[in-house]
């Protein structure tokens, strides 16, 4: 025990000894350096491998304003983020930690938890990258919907307290403490006053509660003589049954199936036993998010061998980080593994599914389930309050993952008490949200041209 102790304090001192090196204050604002890349070269760049039918919707969800350019362009700022200053100090990187990827879904006791949602750009790496992307997005928000860059500022400001009064926590909780550490949504209700918002609240708790495969099946298959289907929303949902050979059918049919069968060997015995139950009926490319649009991403209607249950998985490429360019590489050769290991290190409860595979010697994939309880704020029908508020908790889970992943007592240690560092990534959040600004102005100027 007094091992322990005196291990625990030496990590202490470590962390404060960083703020010599890097002074809090040091995080503040945001220059970028005259050899800065031009931000829509780079992104053109990056969509060679992509999908080409699929890249006018992703440029239309990009260009509809910052925070949606922000959303899809996660490797502008992992460039930026590594000309900041860092301690040091190493966790597992969400490495696209923006306050639209934090949500709710199903634990495996059929809980509804929240927690970050969103692994595609993980990573080990700087801890400060996390936070400075969420505190950005928070200003992006409130610019987006109409609010000041005092109203952003101060939500920005709330992610990053949040985030170090809870690393400060955990710094102090036991090892077992922190690793089941967990916010369910029972628990977030609870917190909110009567009246409006708990009600508002309990209502999106509830859709959440519903987004089922059984709710799925309703909305995106339909019965063909007697056979089941996923049903053709072209270009957002297109099955594999409707693309010709020239758009690459059959090899897209090859490379699922192929990648069903190392998923299967990703996973444990009785998750495999579970999945035998079921047999393979459709696949289908299904458009999602932002930036993930144009990558080779599906869905896969299973269906019970015994009772016709439906189970909906989804297939999503496993590119290269963003980050890699950056950092030192995975421990990971495949892809897929990179992520489902960096997210069973952060998130508190995992799908029961998840998995990974490589159908071909360039294409990971990862498994999951599709919408097993899942819901997600609606950021855009926040005012200043809520925003703060989500902001809290968007912070303390953050600290979460990367306590879980990292040495919670430096990191705590190098925070303190105080507002220093609060204070400064608050300043550099409004700054690298105008260079946001600039690069999606320049974005879009780009697309009007063509």
């Amino acid at each position: 025990m007094e091992n322990e102790k005196t291990v625990l304090a030496e990590r202490a001192v470590v962390g404060r000894a960083a703020r010599k090196v890097v002074p809090r204050r040091e995080h503040a604002g945001w220059t970028p350096p005259r050899n800065r890349p031009d931000p829509v070269a780079r992104l053109s760049a990056q969509e060679a491998d992509l999908l080409p039918w699929l890249l006018p919707v992703r440029h239309a969800r990009m260009a509809e304003s910052p925070l949606a350019f922000f959303r899809g362009s996660a490797e502008l700022m992992a460039a930026d983020l590594a000309c900041t200053p860092v301690t040091g100090f190493t966790v597992q990187l969400c490495g696209d930690a923006h306050l639209a990827n934090f949500g709710t879904f199903a634990s495996p006791e059929r809980r509804q938890v929240f927690d970050v949602d969103d692994f595609d750009e993980t990573l080990p790496g700087p801890w400060e990258w996390d936070v400075k992307r969420l505190a950005a997005s928070f200003v992006l928000a409130a610019r987006d919907n109409g609010y000041g860059d005092a109203e952003g500022r101060e939500a920005a400001v709330r992610s990053v307290t949040a985030y170090q009064r809870a690393m400060a926590g955990f710094a102090a909780a036991g090892v077992l403490d922190v690793w089941y550490a967990q916010i369910s949504l029972q628990m977030i209700k609870d917190r909110i006053p009567r009246g409006k918002d708990r009600t508002r609240f309990a209502s999106a708790q509830e859709e959440a509660r519903r987004q089922t495969s059984r709710r799925v099946l309703t909305r995106l298959t339909e019965r063909v003589g007697g056979r089941l289907r996923i049903r053709s929303e072209p270009p957002l949902l297109v099955p594999l049954r409707e693309m010709g050979e020239h758009d690459g059918r059959a090899a897209f049919r090859h490379q699922v199936e192929e990648s069903f069968a190392g998923y299967l060997s990703s996973l444990s015995c009785d998750r495999r036993h579970l999945l035998s139950r079921f047999r393979m009926v459709d696949v289908a490319l299904k458009v999602v998010g932002v930036g993930s649009v144009g990558t080779r991403c599906f869905i896969v209607l299973m269906q019970g061998r015994e009772h016709d249950e439906p189970l909906f998985l989804q297939v999503k490429e496993a590119g290269a980080s963003a980050l890699e360019a950056h950092l030192p590489g995975s421990e990971f050769s495949c892809g897929g593994q990179r992520i489902v290991e960096g997210q069973r290190l952060m998130q508190a409860s995992g799908d029961i599914f998840l998995g990974w595979s490589r159908a071909a010697p360039s294409r990971d994939h990862y498994w999951r389930q599709f919408r097993d309880m899942k819901g997600a704020a609606d950021i855009p029908a926040m005012d200043p309050r809520r925003l703060r508020r989500y902001a809290g908790l968007c912070g303390w889970t953050l600290a979460h993952g990367h306590a879980r992943s990292g040495d919670a007592t430096a990191i705590a240690a190098y925070l303190g008490a105080g507002d220093a560092f609060a204070e400064a990534l608050g300043d550099f959040a409004v700054a690298y949200a105008d260079q946001v600004r600039r690069d999606h102005a320049a974005f879009v100027e780009t697309l009007s041209r063509r």
